[in-house]
């Protein structure tokens, strides 16, 4: 091995850090008895190039392990060994023979990875994930600025970066299928359907062999391994650099499009799993810090349902996650997060639930994120916080909207009461009316269920390709089969489903909050009843691109009904319908087939409402028909009233939608409104 010149290096920033004449490495580990960094020449190799012994005088400073290697730069392959006691019923599992990943990654080669070699016992030097030095001043961002969208202004778009371009009928070039560059290729596709703002599933790297049935990998990418790095997985070749460049590239082009990107991200436990896991960072570097543990020490608490449960409120996890978040806004563009399980974050080191969480404050107050969305997921395991959540500018994915909405179109009873409260953002949830309305996550769908499609073609999940005998995922979907499980070529079966999609879609962009769904909803993509497609890649998950020609008719309605959201001031408030009249001018009236008489009661299957706001010019009104025969319903009568049919879902394409200007006039004193179905007026 060449000798390298080293000097004792310092102890922040941490993780590797690029300057001038060389790279400053620094980790935190308490309880090591020695550190080790490893520089290669090739992530196969069965030996480092250079082995540093890190000095416990010169190389530590308080927990910092640090040193700094001169003449080396980015693209430098690293990893570290990290020596102490393995000692699990003290919390202690150091093993000295495993590479360990820098927390700090910003970037992971791992294309000579294997993750059963992480488990047993022995070196794994050539099957480990490899650290690799990042120097960001080497990227030209060019003119690109955070748009700073707020949340009354979108109209969210769940996608996976692999899924939306692998299929070979994308239309992408084979080698950019699956990739960052491939969705760059698709963006003319997400401008013309009108949304506003991708939700990219994780793209922190994670680990594609973290299943229980290695013939399937883990598509999703929920159990990262290196939080600062993106999924290399998603880049065009396996040079680790390219994942970090083309994932700019991505954020970039989307930008121009005005379209912001969001990142789900996955700060509550990783993909070490259980106790019976592999040693791939964390573990191997501070156990006790990075996770909760049972009191035993020797076995992880599991809030997550994947093994462990990250540590967020330890002083040293919760600063990585908010240099992370930092990091991804500063360096990587991207314009908020998604945080998954977010319940997590409010658990106290021993996972006990606390309020004011200081990781929650941390991220809703830093000045780094003041521009950003930052959504959670407000629950875990055990714990929904959801209209509780720790914070002032959180939004929440409701979770209770989805519910409620699938329950009374597809007919429960005793559900109009809770339907009407999340049309208007779910005030009795979030219950302070001076908040904003939008922060509440509106959707019927996502990645993690069926797709809207099996929500009205299956009553059951089918999902035994996932090798689990059909007990994963969950059992109450609040779904309907319209008559037949499955595929069907009843026509009269198939036109009940078109309308009870397109009832879901108006629902969806008619209520108060911020609209999201996920991807392929608008060409009734198919998941053939899989309600946790987890650790599927291929055809049952990704994106079939023959659909956008085959349902041109509904991705036309999806369409225009967006850029009615878009434009309609109603749906752009800041302040509840529900809101007093010293707050809000907007007026919402509840009515049944009658006027001004609401029917709450337990068998009712319809519902009616206007809004009216002077200032606007423009008054709505919306009938929902849940029940299985026709409605008539009487219509507000004003003088200036004079109402349009803007929709429709009964009717056939292209009349089951006009944008207001376009629209036919509606005349008399009622409207028939057919079964499952929907109806929206407009009247200037």
């Amino acid at each position: 091995m060449n000798k390298r010149n080293v000097q004792p290096g310092k102890s922040f920033p941490l993780g590797a850090t690029v300057q001038p004449t060389g790279v400053n490495f620094s980790i935190y580990s308490k309880n090591a008895s020695a550190v080790e960094l490893l520089l290669f020449d090739r992530e196969d190799h069965s030996r480092p190039a250079h082995i540093f012994h890190l000095d416990t005088k010169t190389n530590r400073t308080f927990h910092y392990w640090h040193i700094f290697v001169e003449d080396i730069e980015h693209g430098q392959l690293y990893g570290f060994r990290v020596h102490g006691k393995n000692a699990p019923s003290e919390g202690f599992r150091f093993d000295g023979e495993k590479i360990l990943l820098d927390p700090y990654s910003r970037a992971v080669a791992s294309d000579t990875y294997n993750r059963g070699a992480a488990v047993r016992p022995g070196d794994n030097c050539a099957q480990a994930m490899k650290s690799v030095v990042v120097d960001n001043a080497k990227y030209d961002w060019e003119d690109d600025r955070p748009l700073n969208l707020p949340f009354a202004n979108s109209i969210i778009y769940e996608l996976h970066v692999g899924g939306f371009t692998k299929n070979p009928n994308s239309g992408v070039a084979a080698n950019l299928r699956g990739t960052y560059k491939g969705l760059i290729e698709k963006i003319p596709y997400l401008k013309s359907l009108g949304i506003t703002t991708v939700e990219l599933m994780p793209v922190q790297q994670f680990d594609p062999y973290d299943v229980p049935d290695q013939k399937l990998t883990n598509y999703w990418g929920y159990n990262p391994v290196a939080f600062f790095a993106p999924h290399n997985g998603y880049a065009t070749n396996n040079d680790p650099l390219r994942a970090v460049d083309e994932f700019r590239d991505m954020v970039k082009a989307l930008h121009r499009e005005g379209i912001s990107v969001l990142l789900d991200v996955v700060f509550n436990h990783t993909a070490e799993g259980s106790e019976k896991g592999p040693t791939l960072s964390f573990r191997g570097i501070e156990n006790r810090a990075y996770y909760t543990l049972e009191k035993d020490m020797a076995r992880y608490k599991n809030f997550s349902g994947t093994g462990n449960t990250l540590r967020a409120n330890h002083s040293v996890v919760r600063r990585m996650i908010r240099d992370c978040l930092r990091y991804w806004v500063s360096e990587m563009h991207v314009d908020g997060f998604r945080f998954d399980l977010a319940s997590v974050l409010s658990r106290d080191e021993d996972g006990n639930p606390m309020n004011n969480a200081p990781i929650l404050w941390s991220i809703d107050s830093g000045p780094v994120l003041a521009s950003t969305k930052v959504i959670a997921e407000a629950w875990d395991l055990n714990l929904y916080q959801l209209g509780n959540f720790t914070g002032d500018r959180w939004a929440e994915w409701n979770g209770q909207y989805r519910d409620d909405i699938r329950r009374f179109l597809k007919g429960d009873t005793g559900t109009a009461n809770q339907f009407a409260q999340r049309i208007c953002a779910s005030a009795d949830v979030f219950q302070d009316l001076l908040r904003d309305p939008n922060r509440s996550i509106n959707f019927i769908t996502c990645h993690d269920g069926f797709t809207l499609n099996d929500l009205v073609s299956y009553n059951e999940k089918h999902n035994l390709v996932n090798g689990e005998n059909n007990r994963d995922g969950i059992n109450d979907n609040h779904s309907w089969n319209c008559g037949h499980e499955g595929p069907t070529d009843d026509p009269a079966i198939e036109q009940l489903r078109i309308r009870q999609i397109k009832n879901f879609l108006t629902i969806l962009m008619i209520s108060q909050g911020t609209p999201m769904f996920t991807m392929g909803d608008e060409v009734r993509r198919t998941q053939h009843g899989n309600n946790n497609a987890y650790c599927q890649d291929n055809e049952l998950n990704w994106f079939n691109w023959d659909l956008v020609k085959q349902q041109k008719n509904l991705l036309s309605f999806v369409k225009k009904l967006m850029k009615f959201n878009l434009s309609c001031p109603y749906f752009q408030e800041e302040h509840f319908w529900l809101a007093p009249e010293t707050v809000s001018s907007t007026k919402i009236e509840f009515h049944g087939i009658h006027l001004n008489q609401p029917d709450w009661g337990d068998q009712s299957h319809s519902l009616a409402f206007t809004l009216t706001n002077p200032a606007y010019g423009c008054t709505l009104h919306t009938m929902v028909n849940a029940f299985w025969e026709p409605l008539n319903f009487a219509l507000p009568q004003e003088p200036h009233y004079q109402w349009k049919r803007i929709i429709d879902t009964s009717k056939s394409s292209p009349e089951d939608i006009y944008l207001p200007k376009k629209a036919k006039p509606v005349g008399g004193y009622s409207c028939e409104v057919h079964a499952r179905s929907v109806v929206v007026l407009y009247s200037e």
